[in-house]
């Protein structure tokens, strides 16, 4: 081929290249792409997978492996191990108020903890139900945060964002309305009761005698701070009442003790002269 032509020949095939390279760049860019979207929907899966199991885990009080994690619920996806315990513990820790903790960081074994310090007889009860934890602890945190006693019409402000109406049914906390105003009220975790000569009626949340006594307005207030990806300080007020609270239950529990303390020693007292007397006769 004459040296003329053969120079344009190669430079029509250097143009064709640098047209060719461009579209086969953007073709791996979109098969990357891709492929990373299809694995990020597989962790996804993961993760609901995992929240399932950790479930099925509480309800069975069983403790909970890093060993049985990886082969029955991670399996294939070893390197995100970290990512999907981790998502899956807030699911828990948010939606049904469980604390992933681990109790052996050797063997790395964990089990769940719920946040209420609920009574032995309603674990029983409810051993087979899912935690209604995490609402109750949204709920509590409303009412605390807005002075200890809340209108109805704010409750269902917060729960609506949440995904929470009145009269549809939730696909894991059933109907809500019956939940917060029937069932945690006869259980005692809140009063929901008429605001006085409210007309047309109007009603209002508070804490129940259970609230009180199986939780704190601390445990409340760094639920709902965890919530806004704040930290409690960032209420100043509310953290305050939280700390007083803090304070109260301990001398409360200090005084009890004492009480305990003092009756076990006069018992003591009254046997050993009840025993002396009889020695004598």
């Amino acid at each position: 081929m004459p040296r003329g032509k053969n120079s344009k020949h190669r430079a029509r095939e250097r143009r064709h290249q640098a047209q060719v390279e461009p579209q086969n760049l953007g073709l791996q860019r979109a098969t990357s792409t891709s492929t990373e979207s299809i694995q990020r929907g597989n962790i996804d899966e993961k993760v609901v997978i995992m929240v399932y199991y950790l479930l099925y885990k509480y309800n069975m009080k069983e403790l909970i492996s890093k060993a049985e994690m990886l082969r029955e619920v991670i399996q294939m996806y070893r390197n995100h191990y970290l990512e999907i315990l981790q998502r899956a513990a807030e699911h828990m820790e948010m939606i049904f108020g469980l604390d992933l903790k681990e109790v052996d960081p050797y063997r790395h074994i964990y089990i769940l903890v719920n946040k209420m310090e609920v009574s032995c007889d309603a674990r029983l009860l409810n051993r087979i139900e899912i935690p209604k934890t995490g609402l109750l602890m949204a709920v509590l945190g409303v009412i605390f945060m807005h002075g200890n006693c809340v209108s109805e019409e704010r409750v269902w402000q917060t729960l609506n964002v949440m995904g929470l109406f009145s009269g549809r049914k939730h696909f894991i906390f059933g109907e809500p309305k019956k939940l917060i105003t029937k069932d945690l009220v006869q259980q005692k975790y809140l009063v929901y009761r008429q605001v006085a000569n409210s007309d047309p009626p109007c009603y209002e949340f508070l804490w129940g005698s259970r609230a009180h006594a199986e939780t704190t307005k601390m445990k409340v207030l760094e639920f709902t701070a965890k919530i806004h990806n704040m930290v409690p300080t960032a209420f100043p007020s509310l953290y305050e009442e939280a700390l007083r609270d803090e304070e109260e239950r301990a001398q409360a529990r200090a005084l009890a003790k004492a009480r305990v303390a003092a009756l076990a020693k006069a018992r003591s007292s009254a046997i050993a002269k009840s025993s002396s007397r009889s020695k004598r006769v």
